[in-house]
């Protein structure tokens, strides 16, 4: 089922790793281990069951394996052995089925991780207040696997960091526990690349990237991926997958701030970037399409690349280009809001006693996602200002506490209908959700900031 890499993909010998790796005689145990993944008598534990860990979990479950989710969330343990989904594109069905064939069971006790026979962590590795690698889930998650690591156990980081952890961090964690990698245990690093939404490439189509500490770990890592994931793509070192999720990430983030630049110049000189990209993207070579937007958001984009220049701080270098797509993105918030004044100020009317609503507050479109979405931002700074904000969103019904913006007050979303739309005096597109009437919207509204470039331009529209 698998394709383990091909030469040039990933710049060594054809299964990523040394000549001494492949001419080795592999253990009985790494044989004895391999045989009973594919015979699907491995059991498969998957630490974190959000928007990584549950789609992991659940390809596993479907293609014959045991596979037992730790959480610390009850809800979620309650939901899943309920046979409950609590994310939007894992269809209840699905995980229904898994449920009762009895290859997918939920627990908060974490005293069951020495039960599986590997160990998938997918925690969140988020910022801390500073802006710097926040890695005490993954810590947390270590710690707690030491206590009942057992000889044969498979662990393999999910969580996207920066190059060096799983060998710098995880392993000794690990070791502290009186068993050896390599001897006792196996350690690898295969980096999410979850899509949440997105329909053209599901969870198993997503090429794989795995890397061991050692080539046997490696080896037993790829031996279970290659049982879900269409194409598994071996590296040499757990460094180089680390690394490989980072770059992916960075290429995104400064790209977008590149556009989100481009959205500024332009607009100061009267030209619309949104047409400016449709006519560059005619170009058959040479130029791949960002949008621009009000912001970064997700668990990815707005995080990933602060951990390479806090890494790369260590070696005394610093990721230039990184830290200023950083202040770019995360400036566009504010920028968002002075176009809003801007346009306020033009009809006459201050921000202070406004009514403006927010339309979406997922971070990206039809998701149910919430996760530094931009939208938080900007609506704590409109309170702030003192305007009277309410929000819409088809998939969000109402406003999760976060973490970063834990004093917003309480909100609920409001439907969009003619007379709700007309009452306000800005309608500010955040999130460009599918299942909204945007040229009625735009007919509705007194006006209307686009962030997302969706609605047509006209003398209500306002694009920022």
């Amino acid at each position: 089922m698998s394709e383990q890499g091909t030469k040039g993909e990933h710049g060594g010998d054809e299964d990523g790793g040394s000549e001494q790796d492949r001419h080795e005689p592999r253990p009985a145990a790494i044989k004895e281990l391999m045989s009973r993944v594919e015979d699907r008598e491995f059991q498969v534990g998957v630490i974190g069951l959000g928007y990584v860990g549950l789609p992991l979990g659940l390809v596993f479950a479907e293609a014959g394996f045991s596979v037992l989710g730790f959480d610390i969330d009850d809800r979620k343990v309650d939901a899943l052995t309920a046979g409950r989904s609590y994310i939007d594109h894992l269809g209840a069905d699905r995980i229904q089925a898994s449920v009762t064939a009895g290859r997918l069971a939920a627990t908060s006790n974490f005293e069951r991780l020495a039960e599986p026979d590997a160990l998938l962590i997918c925690v969140p590795t988020p910022l801390d207040r500073y802006r710097e690698p926040d890695l005490s889930y993954v810590e947390t998650t270590v710690r707690q696997a030491s206590t009942s690591l057992r000889r044969g156990q498979l662990v393999i980081l999910e969580s996207t960091t920066y190059p060096g952890t799983t060998d710098e961090l995880v392993r000794p964690l690990l070791e502290a526990s009186g068993l050896q990698h390599g001897k006792d245990f196996y350690l690898a690093f295969s980096p999410e690349r979850e899509d949440p939404g997105n329909q053209q490439h599901t969870t198993t189509q997503i090429p794989k990237v795995v890397g061991g500490v050692d080539g046997a770990a490696k080896e037993l890592a790829v031996c279970l991926y290659s049982q879900v994931f269409e194409r598994v793509v071996p590296v040499s070192s757990t460094r180089v997958a680390e690394a490989t999720k980072l770059t992916e990430n960075i290429y995104r983030a400064v790209n977008i701030a590149l556009v989100n630049e481009l959205k500024t110049v332009y607009d100061a000189m009267g030209i619309d970037i949104w047409e400016v990209l449709d006519a560059a993207q005619t170009k058959p070579f040479g130029f791949t399409r960002f949008n621009p937007g009000p912001g970064w958001g997700g668990h990815c984009i707005p995080v990933d690349p602060f951990y390479l220049s806090w890494k790369a701080r260590e070696y005394g270098l610093r990721a230039r280009f990184i830290e200023l797509s950083g202040e770019v993105n995360i400036e566009m918030p504010r920028y968002v809001i002075s176009k809003l004044q801007d346009a306020l100020n033009t009809a006459g009317k201050p921000v202070k006693g406004s009514g403006v609503m927010v339309i979406g507050l997922a971070y990206k479109p039809n998701v149910a996602d919430p996760r530094e979405s931009p939208s938080f931002e900007i609506i704590a700074r409109l309170v702030e200002l003192g305007a009277e904000v309410c929000y819409h969103d088809p998939l969000i019904p109402e406003a999760p506490t976060m973490r970063t913006w834990p004093d917003l007050p309480a909100m609920a979303s409001v439907d969009i209908d003619p007379e709700t739309v007309s009452r306000q005096d800005a309608v500010l597109i955040i999130t460009d959700h599918s299942g909204i009437n945007y040229d009625q919207l735009t007919s509705d509204a007194q006006l209307i900031v686009d962030t997302r470039g969706v609605c047509q331009p006209g003398p209500k529209v306002v694009r920022a």
